[in-house]
């Protein structure tokens, strides 16, 4: 693969974390332009996650049955047309339905890009895989890091606005990219319509989405008292999804996988609990230092940058370390030690206070992420490898929904000492219960060490190849 095919895909990959880490700092604005509470701009934050859970999986069988650069280059597309309807948006529900258009369009880079990164390893020709691979992780985390100050600067100085159209541009140049250098789709499309849509298990979909909504409907509302319809609709679309993924040989979640590895659904547990509280601190955290602190927005977005830039440099050193035990213990640690660190917060904190609560919390996050990859990999079948990881990706979105609503619950109308105190101690208790299931669960390190004889017997097989050459 060639440096500017890899430049191509890059530059589709990076508006996903780019997007989702921009709002942060936008939320405060947002509510000020419309007229509304933080209850009504988490739905910012949880649209474009539900979008993306739904869409990351689906885009990728699409790569497979259309072509990856058809499904690259529609969701540039759909990414541009979105930040340019945002730009437009009359109201807030405009602008959460641009949000959920926009967690479609940039969910396709990433699946179609390691489609045709895979399609390139068959022809062995240009960059290493591995090079052209760590090139994507790295950028998409290197914009996750740096969203919240890009976005500040962009707000301060064009409104807020411009954090959706600056999406045109880079679409715009990455769609002509792709058009004139990534190479063109072999095959001819599979199936009709019809077939297609029964492969993505258009009916699963359906019915986890209004589970998801149902169940944050419910959740936000617990403050003013138990919103039983809600309650009703989650648990029936949530016992019709059991079912149907039960019987389905092409589902969404594979729930029969679950079911045979106990183990596996842990990993998917703590993949949660650990994303519910580094959302809560990215997005939560934000908003409080810029309506109870009172920084301006750029000023907000570099007191964020640590949580990203350390959880980023913590898992770039982790996966030098065969690691998984001590990681998920380490993790949980820190997770505990930061969300008890948030109660110090106030409005009279000073800036290198707030900054180092942050780079306490940005800590878990990259030695959890690491650690739970790894058990990933041991405890899934080989075969259904592909659907695992799927999964994994999913419990993230699942995380960073109900984040959202955990943040509406505490804040209401708007974010004060008093709710990023009550937030914390939320927090604090996830924190607590994550670190007593790494602590009571005996496979784990029994996975730690038969991670490390597997690698070392990997390397032995290769040193032993080289060998006999």
């Amino acid at each position: 693969m060639s440096l500017r095919q890899v430049v191509v895909i890059v530059l589709g990959v990076l508006l996903n974390g780019l997007n989702s880490s921009m709002i942060a700092v936008a939320l405060v604005p947002i509510s000020a332009t419309y007229h509304v509470n933080s209850q009504a701009t988490a739905w910012l934050v949880s649209g474009l996650y539900l979008a993306t859970s739904v869409a990351q999986p689906t885009m990728g069988r699409l790569a497979d049955l259309l072509g990856p650069k058809r499904v690259f280059c529609f969701g540039l597309v759909l990414t541009g047309l979105a930040g340019l309807g945002a730009w437009f948006a009359p109201d807030l529900g405009w602008l959460i339905a641009a949000r959920v258009v926009l967690g479609i369009g940039t969910s396709a880079a990433y699946p179609s890009g390691l489609a045709l990164v895979r399609r390139n390893e068959r022809d062995g020709e240009g960059i290493r895989t591995s090079v052209v691979l760590g090139a994507i992780t790295i950028s998409s985390q290197v914009c996750t890091a740096f969203g919240p100050s890009v976005g500040g600067f962009l707000i301060t100085w064009f409104g807020w606005q411009s954090i959706f159209l600056v999406n045109v541009p880079v679409t715009l140049l990455g769609l002509l990219g792709a058009l004139f250098w990534l190479p063109g789709d072999q095959q001819a499309i599979r199936g009709n319509l019809r077939s297609v849509l029964r492969s993505l298990d258009s009916l699963g979909i359906a019915l986890f989405c209004a589970m998801m909504i149902a169940l944050l409907l419910f959740l936000m509302r617990l403050s003013s008292g138990i919103a039983w319809g809600p309650l009703v609709i989650a648990l029936l679309t949530g016992g019709l999804l059991f079912w149907r993924e039960w019987r389905c040989t092409t589902p969404f979640i594979d729930i029969r996988m679950l079911a045979s590895h106990g183990g596996l659904l842990m990993t998917y547990g703590r993949y949660i609990a650990t994303y519910l509280v580094f959302y809560s601190v990215f997005y939560g955290y934000s908003q409080w230092l810029e309506q109870g602190r009172g920084l301006a927005p750029d000023m907000a977005g570099l007191v964020m940058l640590p949580v990203a830039a350390v959880g980023a440099l913590t898992a770039a050193l982790m996966t030098k370390k065969l690691v998984i035990w001590r990681g998920l213990l380490g993790g949980a640690l820190f997770m505990l030690i930061g969300t008890g660190l948030l109660q110090f917060a106030g409005s009279t904190a000073s800036l290198w206070l707030l900054a180092l609560i942050a780079a306490v919390l940005g800590i878990p996050n990259g030695l959890s992420n690491v650690s739970n990859q790894n058990a990933l990999y041991l405890q899934a079948p080989a075969s259904q490898m592909g659907a695992a990881a799927g999964l994994l990706r999913t419990s993230q979105y699942v995380g960073a929904i109900l984040a959202s609503s955990l943040i509406s619950i505490n804040y209401h109308q708007q974010a004060t000492d008093a709710g990023l105190h009550h937030l914390g101690l939320y927090l604090t208790g996830v924190s607590v219960l994550v670190l007593i299931v790494v602590l009571i669960d005996p496979k784990l390190r029994a996975l730690s060490d038969h991670l490390v004889k597997k690698v070392s017997t990997q390397k032995g097989e290769k040193e032993y190849v080289r060998s006999t050459r």
